[in-house]
């Protein structure tokens, strides 16, 4: 594939206004990147730009969707995200557990991890573990020895020294100097990756470190195909980023996915799904879910709930920060991360 390379242009849209509905309409004429285009990235949160380049990379080098996938979500994976990767914040326990998933168009196929410890790129093993294995999910230390058996890059364990650090610092926070205040809990973000290659196929992939101070063994929505992550060959693919708890009990990703098969843009069905959700939820409108979504047109959108959420967006004409429309208000926090 011979594609010329554009220089990225980088711009970031205003802000939508707390409570506003925006149609679809109104979002497009503010759309730094046209419909249609292929290959076609959008990816979860402003650092997901670099993310998306690595991707584009892939393709423009005549790489395959899920090689896109795969090299774009390494690369928030090593950036030090403090919710992505080892970098990610600490269990309850003291102890980072990874989360992610993986998705292909072609074949329905999927790979996922869970609660894997000392594993650089869980992404990588997500993916081994669909095309290597005749499973779909591996978790904790079975997924951590897999891992080492492919030969990824591991760092060593010691719950016993993270967790007496994490109990040292747990009871510094609960009782604090005097003069001085607590810090605030720790936000997470996800990094869900969906690509649109140029021969059409779709794929997808899901990364987090999770819930900062989660219970050991707590999974969230990421490795959870349907949940965070969908891939439909026929339709589009969904991501989700947000409070996991509150995206698994709803299937999100699936969801919106099946509400594009009925006929729904992509940012009309993000916006529907969170509506449905939200008249369920005692939270409502506070359920901290954000969504986003590509089809087989080369049409993408998101929609937020409970936090302001940006995405980002790239093809090879533009690379940019789009502004999710949301349903209810919005509360500005670092990173639009979760609060339980």
């Amino acid at each position: 594939m011979k594609t010329s390379r554009r220089q990225f242009v980088t711009a970031t849209t205003l802000v939508t206004a707390a409570g506003a509905l925006p149609t679809w309409a109104a979002a497009e004429s503010a759309a730094p990147v046209n419909a249609g285009e292929k290959p076609l990235i959008v990816s979860t949160w402003p650092f997901g730009q670099a993310a998306n380049a690595a991707a584009l990379k892939v393709l423009l080098a005549g790489g395959a969707a899920l090689d896109a996938v795969e090299q774009g979500i390494l690369v928030t994976e090593s950036a030090g995200n403090p919710s992505v990767g080892l970098s990610g914040g600490p269990n309850a326990a003291g102890v980072v557990q990874l989360d992610a998933s993986i998705m292909s168009g072609p074949g329905h196929r999927a790979g996922s991890v869970a609660g894997l410890e000392g594993i650089k790129h869980p992404i990588s093993v997500a993916r081994r573990v669909m095309e290597k294995t005749p499973h779909v999910m591996l978790v904790g230390e079975g997924a951590r020895l897999f891992a080492l058996e492919e030969g990824l890059e591991s760092v060593p364990v010691d719950s016993a020294e993270r967790h007496e650090a994490w109990r040292r610092k747990r009871a510094a926070e609960k009782a604090p100097p005097a003069g001085t205040q607590p810090r605030p809990a720790g936000n997470h973000d996800t990094i869900a990756l969906l690509v649109l290659g140029p021969d059409g196929t779709l794929a997808g992939g899901c990364s987090t470190s999770g819930w900062s101070g989660k219970l050991p063994g707590r999974v969230g929505d990421s490795p959870i195909i349907g949940s965070g992550l969908y891939v439909d060959e026929e339709v589009g693919a969904a991501g989700a980023t947000g409070l996991g708890e509150n995206v698994m009990r709803y299937c999100g990703s699936f969801l919106v996915v099946e509400l594009m098969r009925q006929g729904m843009h992509p940012a009309d069905a993000c916006l529907a799904a969170l509506r449905r959700i939200a008249r369920q939820d005692p939270k409502g409108a506070g359920i901290s879910v954000s969504f986003i979504a590509i089809d087989k047109a080369g049409r993408y959108g998101s929609a937020t709930a409970g936090q302001v959420f940006d995405y980002a967006v790239t093809t090879t004409s533009a690379s940019r920060l789009v502004s999710s429309p949301g349903i209810g208000p919005l509360t500005v926090v670092p990173e639009g991360g979760n609060r339980r």
